[in-house]
């Protein structure tokens, strides 16, 4: 399993991957699910990936190498939204049917966003069909994979205005709040903050279990919860 999470605010865009693939008591895999176009100056698109992994990667494949990839002659992220669309149902046609025959579901979903000079910022979340959404003001943020933990977090505290560092934080919180409640999503993370009409990546960050911040945030945030659950009065009745 895994937990990824897109994040769009006014100032810019946050994206948030775990690294796990599989978890058992004597089995543990790692894989990278983030994957990042850049063009300085022109364009920024980073794609996260979450369901089979032998899926996901297939459809990187056809959109890769990424110095030539098709997404290079998106006009638009709706466009460039579309080739990704278009990938996974490429690689729909040719094994969907071999998934079948092993009693196995055909799964996997991203989350798509970044910039093409001369267009704001967008975010997508595209499904296994290949159809795909955007956000809105009323819904700013993506989740795919083992979302029910970290939502509450985002739902509480994202909204327009949210500054990118309060953004990546509550990222960072819904992530701990996941990895605490469910054993298939561990770390480490993949951490990208992206800021409006930069046109460029200047935050992309990997934190592991010994990241100096994130144990203060996820020490502190435990605390606090703690405190605001003892100051809140007990049931009268």
């Amino acid at each position: 399993m895994t937990y990824c999470i897109g994040l769009q605010v006014d100032s810019g865009l946050v994206f948030l991957s775990d690294s796990r693939t599989n978890a058992g008591v004597d089995h543990i895999n790692t894989f990278r699910k983030i994957t990042v176009l850049e063009r300085p100056g022109d364009r920024v698109m980073v794609l996260l990936s979450s369901g089979n992994l032998a899926i996901s990667q297939a459809v990187i494949n056809e959109l890769k190498p990424i110095d030539k990839s098709v997404l290079n002659d998106a006009k638009t992220m709706v466009e460039a939204a579309r080739y990704i669309g278009d990938a996974l149902r490429k690689v729909y046609a040719r094994d969907a049917e071999a998934f079948k025959e092993f009693g196995l579901e055909f799964s996997a979903s991203f989350i798509f966003g970044g910039q093409i000079n001369g267009e704001p910022p967008a975010l997508f979340q595209i499904y296994a069909a290949g159809n795909f959404i955007e956000t809105t003001r009323e819904t700013p943020y993506f989740q795919v994979g083992e979302s029910k933990y970290g939502k509450p977090i985002i739902d509480r505290v994202v909204q327009p205005n949210t500054s990118l560092k309060d953004a990546a934080k509550c990222a960072l919180i819904s992530m701990d709040s996941t990895i605490r409640s469910n054993l298939s999503v561990g770390m480490p993370l993949d951490l990208l903050v992206y800021e409006t009409d930069s046109l460029c990546v200047k935050t992309h960050v990997s934190i592991g279990m010994d990241d100096p911040y994130f144990q203060q945030l996820r020490s502190s945030w435990g605390d606090r919860l703690r405190q605001a659950f003892n100051d809140m009065p007990a049931p009268n009745y």
